[in-house]
């Protein structure tokens, strides 16, 4: 089960303890209030969050910042099942384009990207601690 994460989401929380290098309770809750753009999903197993995307949608435009699902729940198309419902947003929200940035060497993402469509349309030299980046979009219009 997807949900949306609001400001006062019990499941807030429960992320920066799955996720601790990636979420801070307080980080999360000060993007949702003060960045109008900003979008959490959390994937539900048994009531309980085991993965999350976070994206702006900034008018015509939407970008994902991350998408993380925890190792045992992996390979259960649990990231699939996210992306999708992102883009479907994005598609009601009259979105024209998605991008994002990967490392080079993160294939299992990159191959999820291309499932969806999103194509290769830049490298970002050394834009992770010295890996390389790939700027990927998906046209929705």
């Amino acid at each position: 089960m997807i949900e949306k994460i609001e400001e006062e989401s019990l499941y807030i929380d429960k992320l920066s303890d799955l996720f601790p290098k990636i979420l801070t309770s307080k980080s999360v809750k000060e993007d949702i209030k003060n960045n109008q753009f900003t979008n959490y999903l959390t994937y539900l197993t048994n009531g309980e969050p085991v993965a999350f995307i976070n994206y702006y949608i900034m008018y015509e435009r939407a970008e994902i910042i991350n998408i993380n699902v925890l190792e045992e729940y992996q390979n259960q198309k649990i990231a699939s099942k996210l992306l999708e419902y992102m883009v479907n947003e994005c598609i009601s929200h009259n979105v024209k384009s998605i991008t994002l940035e990967v490392k080079e060497t993160n294939i299992k993402a990159i191959h999820l990207y291309e499932k969806f469509d999103f194509s290769k349309v830049a490298v970002r030299r050394k834009y992770y601690q010295g890996i390389d980046g790939i700027l990927m979009e998906k046209e929705l219009m």
